[in-house]
């Protein structure tokens, strides 16, 4: 399968407890203080301040001019100061779960875009923080979810008109392997972290979900080697222009002795021209819709494809009958090995690929029955709302 786990809400995940950011934080406190021990200034036995400067005469070398405040036009510099006043540190807190995650401005009007499992905790009656990069906090809601997809608006309750500056969206289906990519977001906590790397693939089927195993969300996913940790989720994934070309969601994760989860340069992220036809769905009309097939299908299955159940679960038929699979001639048990012109690896690989498209769309759909080989066009139906 292509397992992926939410980075969440830092520190690692949305239902974990605080202490990992506690001990990061330490860690960080200490090599910072040692430093400033080192270059600070030294207090004699009488109180009389001497300058650790003079006791050494320096055998550095001055870079003179060359070094500059200003960033580079088109720099990975550049980038993030554009950026980082646009890209947003969110804390959803419920009765029984905290977390923290990242977002972006989306528009004029007060959207903040983010993934689904960042506001979960606040979803029912929580409270929902969104901090700017320059400290200033404001208290939101949430708009609509989308489990399926992982993603989520959140409004601002008192929008802040000056720092309403939304990000510069990209074209993720113009996007090639290779392409350099910053992403931004707060991991384990720490606000306002850029790191950098490339798009190590595309269309990377992915089910993902939380630290419990339990898989909630799939994404035809855009897969990149910078660094993405848990608090990583919902920020932003840019290209070398800036634009933003997907949503940071989920990684593979060498999880610890602790159970935390940890980059191993293997993230996934919502591209996003799929993200924002979700967004824009969910401020019309506060609900998600989904393109379906009509079927069952087997997880159980080992070969290659995904299977149609070959009877009915629980009383309900593999093939819906009228359904969107059932009138373009699909049965029960047929493996689909193809969809859209994409191959087809198992189960959870064909719902990333089937959410790719739009409900209303007809692809085509290659399968196997009974050991041959056929081909078919399905015109895919829409479901609203989450189950």
């Amino acid at each position: 399968g292509y397992p992926g786990q939410y980075p969440g809400a830092a520190p690692g995940g949305p239902r974990k407890k605080r202490g990992g950011l506690v001990a990061l934080i330490a860690a960080v406190a200490l090599v910072a203080g040692v430093a400033g021990g080192a270059v600070g200034v030294a207090v004699t036995d009488n109180g009389d301040t001497v300058s650790s400067a003079n006791d050494h005469r320096s055998t550095t070398v001055p870079a003179g001019n060359t070094q500059k405040n200003e960033a580079a036009p088109g720099s990975v510099a550049a980038i993030a100061q554009k950026a980082l006043p646009s890209t947003v540190t969110i804390k959803a807190q419920s009765s029984t779960e905290s977390g923290t995650g990242t977002g972006f401005v989306f528009d004029t009007e007060g959207h903040i875009l983010t993934n689904n499992h960042v506001v979960a905790p606040a979803a029912n009656g929580g409270k929902l923080t969104v901090k700017f990069a320059d400290g200033s906090s404001y208290t939101a809601s949430v708009l609509g979810r989308a489990e399926g997809y992982d993603v989520a608006v959140v409004k601002l309750d008192n929008p802040p008109k000056d720092k309403l500056s939304p990000l510069p969206l990209g074209d993720s289906d113009k996007v090639n392997v290779g392409d350099a990519t910053i992403a931004i977001g707060a991991p384990y906590g720490l606000e306002s972290t850029v790191t950098t790397g490339i798009v190590s693939a595309k269309d990377r089927p992915v089910a993902s979900g939380d630290e419990t195993g339990a898989q909630a969300s799939y994404m035809n996913a855009l897969q990149t080697d910078a660094s993405i940790n848990p608090g990583n989720s919902g920020g932003p994934l840019l290209d070398g222009t800036g634009a933003v070309i997907g949503i940071n969601s989920a990684i593979q994760s060498n999880s610890s002795g602790s159970g935390r989860a940890g980059s191993i340069g293997l993230g996934f992220a919502i591209p996003i021209n799929q993200a924002k036809w979700v967004a824009d769905t969910l401020i019309k009309t506060g609900r998600p819709v989904y393109a379906k097939l009509d079927v069952l299908r087997n997880d159980d299955y080992k070969g290659d494809g995904a299977q149609i159940q070959t009877n009915a679960v629980q009383g309900t038929p593999a093939v819906t009958p009228g359904g969107a699979a059932d009138k373009a001639g699909l049965k029960p048990g047929d493996v689909i090995t193809k969809l859209g012109g994409s191959p087809i690896e198992n189960g959870p690989a064909l719902v990333s690929k089937i959410w790719t498209h739009k409900p209303g769309e007809t692809v085509d759909v290659e399968y196997v029955r009974d050991g041959k080989t056929g081909t078919t066009k399905v015109t895919l139906g829409e479901r609203t709302g989450d189950n």
